[in-house]
């Protein structure tokens, strides 16, 4: 009896043992598949911050290089007596450049990873309003880590489109899979061309229109005219005809541009409102991280610039930067931006304001937004 109790036990027993080492065989099996697909998750991310940082620091280099590739080929131009001859040289430093580049050590890394930096056509455009706060927008949003804009202005649908879009895309800075390209050039907005041009290269390009009250930014455009001309005229003798206040020259370009609706109009004979996205030059200012957010929900991108990124200048009267893709250390955008306005007559203010008063309130209707400008 004690025999077959003896081995009713030893069997329970051999039984459990069994039952603990399929236990034991399974949680380890669990535990190294999920620390490896912890490791890899890691990994990948660490990958794809190692290349957003990579871009980061090329994308200077890079909107260098296309401004002096554009000023070298102006030169050229100006030298020729026709156009034909620039374009070989264009070609041919357009290449070297591209050639030059792709060489680098950092672009063979991410080759070897399976990523191939490549230079696109915009998907978005800032396309105006001057002296709107259209850098200060374009300097702001470039904190994104997956947005590459241009160094300058490229001016290729007002003054370049003869160049085509093999010499525009040559422009813009080199990106990876999922970062969007940016340029920036006010004077769309007023070109007459442009509209149509920008559909022709692509029907789904997003549309940045920065705006701000009308007079104040005539007053703006003038005071930038005026610091780079000492004997120019006052700003009252310039917007109004015969030295009276009853009759505005909409002929000057800085009251001209003013009227909004005008030109928006066009705009809507190619593209929808809901490509459009207008950012209030006002709040850009006063909140811009507001302005920001509004900009990277339109674009579909995570809200990454946020309000630690800015700071107020009391002094300027504008948002700095506590740091950008150029520098890592506090800054404002620059000695112009926050300038001081000249003093103007407040009956000729005031004169103006009724002037634009009706254009502001069809703008109001198209855009289907109130800025509530005097």
């Amino acid at each position: 009896m004690y025999v077959s109790i003896w081995c009713h036990s030893l069997n329970l027993s051999s039984r459990s043992l069994a039952i603990v080492l399929v236990v034991c065989v399974t949680l380890v099996y669990f535990s190294y598949s999920f620390n490896a697909c912890l490791l890899a998750s890691i990994s990948r991310t660490l990958q794809q911050s190692n290349l957003r940082n990579l871009l980061t620091l090329q994308q200077r280099n890079a909107s260098s290089e296309a401004e002096a590739t554009s000023n070298s080929t102006a030169s050229s131009s100006a030298n020729s007596n026709s156009s034909s001859s620039t374009t070989p040289i264009l070609n041919s430093t357009v290449s070297n450049a591209i050639a030059s580049v792709d060489g680098a050590p950092k672009y063979q890394m991410l080759r070897q990873q399976g990523l191939r930096p490549s230079r696109h056509l915009p998907d978005t455009l800032i396309i105006g309003v001057k002296k709107s706060g259209t850098r200060a927008l374009l300097e702001f949003i470039r904190l994104h880590p997956d947005v590459r804009a241009a160094g300058s202005e490229v001016h290729f649908f007002d003054r370049h489109y003869q160049r085509g879009l093999r010499w525009y895309r040559h422009h813009m800075p080199y990106t990876i899979e999922g970062q969007i390209t940016m340029e920036k050039t006010p004077s769309y907005f007023v070109t007459k061309e442009v509209p149509q041009r920008v559909y022709h290269m692509n029907t789904a390009t997003k549309l940045l229109i920065v705006v701000r009250d009308p007079v104040t930014r005539a007053i703006s455009d003038y005071t930038q005219a005026a610091s780079k001309k000492a004997d120019m005229k006052r700003f009252e003798q310039l917007a109004f005809v015969n030295g009276s206040y009853s009759v505005v020259d909409t002929n000057w370009g800085p009251v001209k541009i003013g009227v909004y609706a005008r030109y928006l109009e066009h705009w809507l004979l190619y593209f929808p409102l809901s490509q459009l996205l207008f950012i209030s030059g006002e709040r850009l200012i006063m909140d811009p991280a507001y302005e920001i957010g509004r900009v990277q929900d339109f674009l579909g991108l995570k809200r990454v610039v946020t309000e630690k990124h800015f700071y107020f200048n009391a002094t300027k009267g504008f948002p700095c930067l506590f740091k950008s893709e150029a520098r890592s250390t506090p800054h404002c955008l620059g000695k112009t931006k926050g300038r001081n306005h000249p003093h103007i007559d407040a009956n000729a203010i005031e004169r103006l304001r009724e002037f634009y008063r009706p254009f502001n309130n069809k703008f109001y209707q198209l855009t289907g937004i109130n800025f509530a400008w005097p």
